[in-house]
């Protein structure tokens, strides 16, 4: 299919919040190299703030990030500031807080409720904000209930640090326990065409229901996830991609829009051709029988 002149306004716009987005946004953590974390080689700077520009060039206007996205060299979060600072006024930032690095690459403890305002301080310094949009709190498996992590977060919104909440790596009674404190914006799981979930297909139904954004992430990487994007496609999206002239991570990306009016899709990537190819996957339109035909493989591992 032809790109050229594909902008991220195809894929149609959802409201985080009060705060109205492209459904196709932007994930930095490719930013940083050629897999995420300290697993590749560093990205070239230049090529990745070129990248960014060109994204915010092609109408994007979400863009995810954390301050633990960093490779041995670069930092999402700096190359954000670095090549979009003075930001657009449409431009909604998201970033998560809860896992720790140290800067030596290596995972520590995750954040103690009382540690979040230290790491909110840590984005709002590196991105340059004197609040930040959205903040997600990804759950981590130290802890069951979200309840305390979650309150630490609404009593910085309530002091004006943050604009919105939302929560990631959850299941539905997180979402419920969540909302008990303040409302929840988002939802980010893991989830993918080839990735069959019961649970996180209840939640992306109830986020539908309640007019929650549900953001997947890993919806192109697949089994790949934070190595980078799958190789290996299923026959049927291949078929599927051959039909609309595309390329099978182009149909991840719209299967994934097609998942409901609520679902962002947040492809990430330091490749300008990529960064492309990705905004312009917003503009396909499956019809039923592709969708069925897409589906087939998840219904019978499901």
């Amino acid at each position: 299919m032809s790109s050229q002149t594909i902008t991220a306004d195809a894929a149609g716009t959802w409201k985080l919040g009060d705060l109205p987005v492209h459904r196709l946004g932007f994930g930095a953590m490719r930013l940083t190299g050629s897999a995420a974390f300290h697993l590749g080689a560093p990205s070239d700077r230049d090529r990745s703030i070129a990248v960014l520009r060109e994204a915010i060039d092609l109408g994007v206007n979400h863009i995810d990030t954390a301050a633990f996205y960093f490779s041995s060299l670069r930092s999402a979060n700096e190359l954000i500031n670095s090549a979009l600072a003075p930001y657009p006024d449409d431009l909604v930032i998201v970033t998560k807080v809860g896992p720790y690095r140290t800067w030596s690459g290596e995972w520590g403890t995750s954040a103690r409720p009382e540690d979040l305002r230290a790491h909110v301080e840590e984005n709002l310094r590196q991105l340059g904000r004197d609040h930040l949009d959205v903040v997600n709190l990804r759950r981590m498996p130290s802890y069951d209930s979200i309840a305390e992590h979650f309150g630490a977060l609404a009593e910085l919104r309530e002091a004006g640090l943050i604009r919105h909440l939302g929560i990631s790596n959850v299941e539905p009674r997180h979402l419920a326990e969540a909302q008990a404190i303040a409302p929840v914006v988002c939802v980010q799981n893991r989830y993918a065409l080839d990735r069959p979930d019961p649970a996180t297909d209840e939640l992306l139904r109830i986020c539908g229901e309640q007019g929650i954004a549900f953001v997947p992430f890993y919806a192109v990487a697949g089994e790949g996830g934070e190595r980078g994007a799958s190789t290996t496609h299923d026959e049927e999206v291949r078929a599927v991609a051959r039909a609309h002239g595309a390329s099978p991570a182009q149909i991840r990306i719209a299967w994934t829009l097609h998942q409901g009016p609520h679902v962002l899709a947040i492809p990430g990537t330091g490749n300008p051709d990529h960064l492309v190819e990705n905004v312009a996957a917003g503009a396909i339109r499956l019809t039923d029988g592709e969708l069925d035909r897409l589906n087939a493989p998840r219904r019978k591992a499901g």
